[in-house]
């Protein structure tokens, strides 16, 4: 699939590419993102070189991850997405912030972009996600967009070699007024 270009009132998403290899290396300098995601850490050039030039792209050539940059209108990178498919009409999302452009909502409203691109254009009927115990600026960011927290789930997520709790929720078409694509029958009310 060719990527995908959304907008919101203040953001534009796009594929990032190699133009954007020096802009990724910086932002994810950030000691935050490398302790609360699951990239490498330290994260050198050729890190970011391998994830603008190759993963990106393949990701989204094979319909697998479709990764977004979010910018600014003045074109700077004020963080990154992506939905990664992991089984049929289900992704789970992952995003981090650059420093500098925390607390001013950007990586909800393009959490709720990507997810009504997903819902509407992609055949996805649940958007995951999933952050480390204790990360409560993803948590926040979640349930600012509207994701359901379903729990915690034991030993879920390895960072760096390490097997981490992590708190799981959802988002469905349904969540922002939109049909699904396969019907949803839910679970009866326990008495």
């Amino acid at each position: 699939m060719e990527p995908v270009t959304l907008t919101t009132p203040r953001l534009l998403l796009r594929a990032v590419g190699p133009q954007d290899t020096d802009a990724v290396y910086a932002a994810v300098q950030d000691p935050d993102i490398q302790r609360w995601t699951t990239i490498p850490s330290p994260y050198l050039a050729e890190h970011a070189r391998s994830f603008t030039e190759q993963m990106v792209p393949d990701g989204w050539s094979e319909g697998s991850m479709f990764t977004f940059g979010v910018f600014l209108p003045t074109g700077g990178l004020a963080g990154m997405l992506a939905l990664t498919m992991r089984s049929l009409g289900t992704a789970e999302v992952g995003f981090w912030t650059a420093k500098e452009h925390r607390g001013h909502g950007y990586t909800a409203e393009a959490t709720l972009a990507a997810a009504r691109w997903a819902f509407t254009r992609m055949a996805i009927d649940r958007v995951e996600w999933r952050a480390e115990v204790g990360n409560h600026a993803s948590r926040a960011v979640a349930e600012r967009t509207g994701f359901t927290v379903e729990g915690t789930l034991r030993s879920s997520l390895n960072n760096k070699g390490v097997r981490r709790d992590c708190w799981v929720g959802s988002l469905l078409p349904s969540d922002l007024g939109l049909p699904s694509a396969a019907p949803y029958l839910p679970a009866p009310a326990q008495a």
